[in-house]
């Protein structure tokens, strides 16, 4: 049986045996900023480093790609010697006026007026298209030291946290003594303080309490010079489509069109999937005999190349206890049930890629409309793990393209329509009731599982040659 196993999984072997699997904190992530990436600068002009690429092979020639990338070419030029300095003070004095505590009205005058920052991009498209790749393109070849490039999930997750950071430092109420306070603007403040060009990946919203804030996040952003470049897979007339009270959050998509330029990158081709070699046999069917046998195989062969027990373990977060039951060393062996089928998020998962280089999912169930729930956090988990680039073992029910089916979640639905009082009509135009956001979800969930079982993708994930970071 040993004969054969190695045969079947040699060549996966291969990228995970030989000293890859470490538990330290992978190098693009910055210490005490957990969550952001702060690259280095490329010296080679942006184009002729994608020519570069091309003609060595590790990229296609693609025509939109180039233009898109002459468009960011002429923003990376006028980033050279950018500063926000002079807009984040403008900012400030004019938050100083409508401070909390107002005792005397401000007194009224003349705005000043600034020439406008550079214009940043929304770039959207289809899964695979090359967006992420272009932007971390353009983000290397920036050589302003005040950059971030952040997934979106973690920059919210970030923005969550600051706002309750301040809120907790609001003087108490007295009696007769009363105040108004929002912490949005002094955190988006402090943002710009800290960074004038943000790189987001992966824009997408989905949940009511972003939706409501970015109108005003964003607008302080924008005005203390904060340049934005973005990628996502939805236009931004389609963001937060059908949203629960989505008529607040139409005002942002107006400032957002009003501050960057929206570019569409839709080649029709995706490129994780593209001619790559895999790296062995990563997904298996549960009706597979022997499939359980095979993971726990692969398993024990990786723990012996830790220097760590087969454990449960804690992970501290947000003040709270996760414990996974069966881990070792930078190894999780975990099912769909322990990650996806109670109340994690975002945090939970981007913890998870930190610590862990290869997570074993066992057990994944064909998803319905009636694990809505369970679906959202499995694209969220893959999101995070493919963003650090994690190594990933899967045990489904169900091919990878049969995984995800629009049925069931009637009676369900039909409850929480009664609930909210809700018509038929109008829950049939809320994503909260139809499949559309998880479907839309799922289509890049599945070219980012067909990209992580590639040869490029695991190789790329060698941590081996990342700087040790010390926990934060």
């Amino acid at each position: 049986m040993a004969a054969c196993a190695t045969a079947a999984y040699g060549r996966l072997l291969k990228y995970l045996l030989k000293d890859t699997l470490r538990s330290d904190y992978p190098s693009r992530i910055k210490p005490g900023y957990r969550y952001w990436r702060k690259a280095h600068y490329c010296s080679v002009p942006i184009k002729d480093h994608y020519d570069r690429l091309v003609q060595s092979g590790s990229l296609r020639r693609d025509r939109q790609q180039r233009l898109v990338l002459q468009q960011l070419a002429q923003l990376q030029a006028s980033l050279m010697d950018y500063s926000n300095s002079i807009y984040l003070s403008h900012a400030s004095a004019q938050h100083s006026q409508h401070d909390h505590v107002q005792t005397v009205p401000p007194r009224e005058e003349e705005p000043t007026r600034l020439p406008p920052p550079p214009k940043g991009f929304y770039i959207y498209g289809d899964v695979g298209t090359g967006k992420t790749m272009l932007m971390d393109l353009f983000f290397s070849h920036v050589p302003n030291p005040h950059k971030k490039r952040v997934h979106f999930n973690g920059f919210m997750l970030d923005i969550h946290k600051r706002i309750h950071r301040w809120k907790q430092s609001l003087p108490k109420r007295g009696l007769g003594r009363m105040f108004t306070y929002d912490p949005i603007a002094p955190v988006a403040m402090e943002i710009g303080a800290e960074t004038c060009l943000l790189c987001f990946d992966e824009f997408q919203v989905t949940d009511i309490a972003d939706a409501m804030i970015l109108k005003q996040l964003f607008q302080t952003l924008f005005r203390t010079g904060v340049v934005v470049v973005a990628t996502s897979n939805r236009a931004p007339d389609d963001l937060y489509k059908n949203g629960l009270q989505r008529e607040t959050f139409q005002p942002f998509i107006d400032v957002l069109k009003e501050h960057c330029h929206t570019i569409c990158l839709d080649t029709g081709i995706d490129y994780r999937t593209l001619d790559m070699d895999t790296a062995g046999k990563l997904y298996y069917l549960t009706r597979e005999r022997g499939s359980g046998a095979f993971l726990d195989m692969l398993f024990d062969e990786l723990a012996l190349q830790q220097n760590s027990a087969i454990v449960p373990r804690e992970l501290r977060i947000q003040g709270r206890d996760v414990t996974l039951r069966k881990t070792c060393g930078s190894l999780a062996d975990c099912t769909f049930e322990e990650l996806c089928g109670r109340p994690l998020g975002a945090g939970d998962y981007l913890e998870l890629a930190r610590v862990f280089d290869t997570v074993f999912i066992r057990n994944v169930p064909i998803l319905t409309l009636d694990m809505k729930d369970e679906a959202k956090r499995f694209t969220t988990l893959i999101d995070n793990l493919y963003d650090l680039k994690v190594r990933v073992v899967v045990q489904a029910a169900a091919p990878l393209h049969r995984l995800f089916l629009q049925t069931g979640g009637t009676e369900r639905d039909r409850q929480l329509i009664d609930d909210l009082g809700l018509s038929g009509e109008a829950a049939d135009r809320l994503t909260l009731f139809t499949a559309e956001e998880e479907t839309f979800a799922f289509q890049r969930t599945v070219s980012r599982l067909m990209e992580m079982q590639t040869e490029k993708y695991w190789t790329e994930g060698d941590r081996r040659h990342g700087k040790k970071h010390a926990n934060p």
